[in-house]
Formats: C-alpha cells, structure tokens, sequence
C-alpha cells in the first residue's frame, strides 16, 4: 500500500495483516502539496507524483507544477527516476496502460490566458519513463460552456473511455481506437495528445450546488455489475460524480450525483453555451445533511472521492466521515453504514478484499470492516 500527502511518499506492507499495515519506505519530499489522486503503473512498478503549484510555499498564480517519476520496484528503497515540470499539476491519471498522464488543475497561472476559469489538462509521453516529453497544447479546454475552466481529475472506466470532471461538469474521450467524432464530424483515430469526445456534460445546476465536479465513476463493460442493476439502467449509462463545494452551511455543501448520459453522445457538452446551455439529466443526490450519524455542529460536508464494489459507493465526506451507499437503486441511494470519529477528515476509502482503507487529512489510514452484510 502506498500513501502520499505533503511528507511524500510511504510503502506499507499489508500482506502479513492487512488490518496492521507495516511502514517498509519512503520517499521524504517535506513541502508537498496533497500530492492528491496518485497513479501507480503496476506494470513497470512506476509511481506518478503530481506536484501542485502550492507545493514548497509556491503559488497557483506562480508556482511551479509538474510530475515525479518514482521507481517503486523496491518498496523498501523508492527512487525517484526523474522530475518534469507540467503546465498543471494538482492531480495526474495514467491512460492508454501508462503510456501517456493526464495531467489538470489547480487554479490558472498569472502567464495563463485572461479568460481562463483553471487550468485544463496536459499530457505527458512516459512511454520512456525516465525522459516524459509535455505535449504543448492542452486538452478538455472549453470544457465550461465553452470557456476553457478547472478540469480536476480523470478516471479511466473499463472500457477505456477516459472521464474528466471539474467547473462545467463530466465529459469523457477515447484515448484509443478509430471512432466518429461528433464535434468534428467525421471518423478519426483517438490518442492520448487528441482524444475523441465521447459523452457527458454540464451538471444540471437545478439539483446541485455548484458547477464543480471532483472526480467521477461509470460502471460499465468488467465492472457493469458494481453500481446499478445494468439489466434496468443500462451497461455503462449512468455516471457517479462528486460535487465538491464549500458554501456557508452543510445544507449547500458538495453532493454525491447520479446522472444519465442519456441524450449526450452527440457532442452535445462540447457545444454547450451560455446561450444555448446542455445538461445531463440528475438521476439521484445524496448528502449528509440530516443523515443517521452526521454532526449537525460540522461545517465541512463535501463529498469527496468514493470507490464502488457490489453495489455500494463508499464515500467520503470530510468531517462527517465515510459513508456506505447503498446505490442498486440510483435513483433513491440508501445510507448502509457510517464511520465518523470525531476528528474525521476522511479523504478517499478504497475497498481492498473485506476492509476499507480510508485516507483521512488528519488521522492518517483508518482500516475499518465493514459489518452491514
């Protein structure tokens, strides 16, 4: 198990008790800045560090951002194999097996175009890892109603389409493969550097409280089964996303959305405009506010990262901890069980065999065992 934050990087051994995870190295790099959403090559055993702008005392308006190449062939002994500096820099996601890193936000750059909202997302060659080549012209830009904006993160579904969530909602690509092209319309090859639109869109501002959109989930192809029954809602028709917000009051803080991609696979979230605006339809919402086992006293209630299996979203939610969604009915998703300690700022859980890793800003990993089954 790996866990980054602002000390750097840790290996953990959970093979002997997955329930003790035992410290076997690290990589200290004092000064980081969240170091949020890490990815891992299993393959060639690399580590990718998104090193954000606030990183070493820098700032969004000038700090330097970019990717750590970490050799982690080794737990006991991680190395760093070499350092890029990258346009954007507060998360990076492998795509296309590793090959390529997406690579979005924080907040724009003072040398950044005016009329940016944030940074889009760069991409990286790391097909030689130790010599990253940054593609020069970002891409998901116009992703705001047509205003080039924060793209947060990106998850890479099943199936390969690659989904990047921030300001204006969810949209998705393909990174590989021949494809039509609804915006350009015609058929056309997909990479990395030029992916292909695929679906989503902006986020039905009626039924959230914000257009900012963390990080997101479609259930489909090998993990059609883990969300919504596919033999109602469709093999990979439905998209889990995070808002996060923090508005004054839990009651407008960030929600768990569940929305439809019914009507957006003709390009229509690259099109969209303030004028003539398009937006996906909101299956479901859920948030803490009022919800067995929530601290009525907290002020700090966004969702967060989730991880899915069988059925239930674990979520996180900061101070009021990590909840269990039951979600086999999107439209009416059930709270199953909650674990909030008082000091919670939970992170992101990850399912791992029949425990739940939680990440948490200020108690370090929880391992909790889930008992509602």
């Amino acid at each position: 198990m790996y866990a980054t934050g602002e000390f750097g990087l840790k290996a953990y051994d959970i093979s002997a008790d997955p329930r003790v995870p035992k410290l076997v190295g690290q990589l200290n790099m004092p000064g980081m800045w969240e170091t949020e959403d890490t990815d891992f090559d299993p393959k060639r055993k690399i580590i990718y560090l998104s090193r954000d702008p606030r990183a070493f005392g820098g700032t969004t308006a000038t700090g330097e951002s970019g990717i750590y190449v970490v050799d982690a062939s080794k737990p006991e002994s991680l190395r760093q194999i070499t350092y890029v500096t990258v346009p954007a820099g507060h998360t990076t996601t492998c795509v296309n097996d590793c090959k390529y890193l997406w690579t979005g936000g924080p907040a724009k750059a003072s040398w950044m175009p005016a009329d940016w909202g944030g940074r889009p997302v760069w991409v990286t060659d790391v097909r030689d890892p130790a010599k990253p080549k940054v593609h020069k012209d970002p891409i998901d830009t116009g992703r705001n109603d047509g205003k080039t904006d924060y793209t947060h993160d990106i998850q890479v579904d099943s199936d390969g389409v690659a989904w990047a969530s921030g300001r204006g909602g969810v949209r998705g690509y393909y990174t590989t493969g021949r494809h039509y092209d609804p915006v350009r319309k015609k058929w056309r090859k997909a990479t990395a550097v030029d992916p292909v639109p695929y679906a989503g869109g902006g986020l039905d501002e009626a039924t959230t409280n914000s257009t900012f959109m963390h990080n997101s989930y479609r259930a489909v192809g090998q993990t059609k089964n883990q969300a919504a029954d596919p033999r109602r809602w469709g093999d990979g028709k439905l998209l889990y996303v995070t808002e996060e917000t923090f508005n004054d009051g839990c009651a407008n803080d960030g929600l768990l959305v569940i929305a439809s991609l019914r009507g957006s696979y003709g390009g229509e979230g690259w099109r969209s405009t303030p004028e003539h605006r398009f937006r996906l339809n909101t299956v479901a919402t859920w948030g803490v506010v009022g919800k067995e086992g929530s601290d009525p006293e907290s002020t700090d209630c966004s969702a967060h990262y989730f991880d899915v299996r069988d059925g239930v979203i674990a979520q996180s939610f900061y101070s009021q901890g990590t909840r269990f969604l039951d979600v086999t009915d999107p439209t009416n998703p059930r709270q199953v069980a909650y674990y909030r300690p008082a000091d919670a700022a939970s992170w992101q859980p990850y399912w791992h065999g029949r425990y739940v890793y939680v990440a948490d800003n200020t108690r370090g990993v929880d391992v909790l065992e889930p008992t509602f089954r």
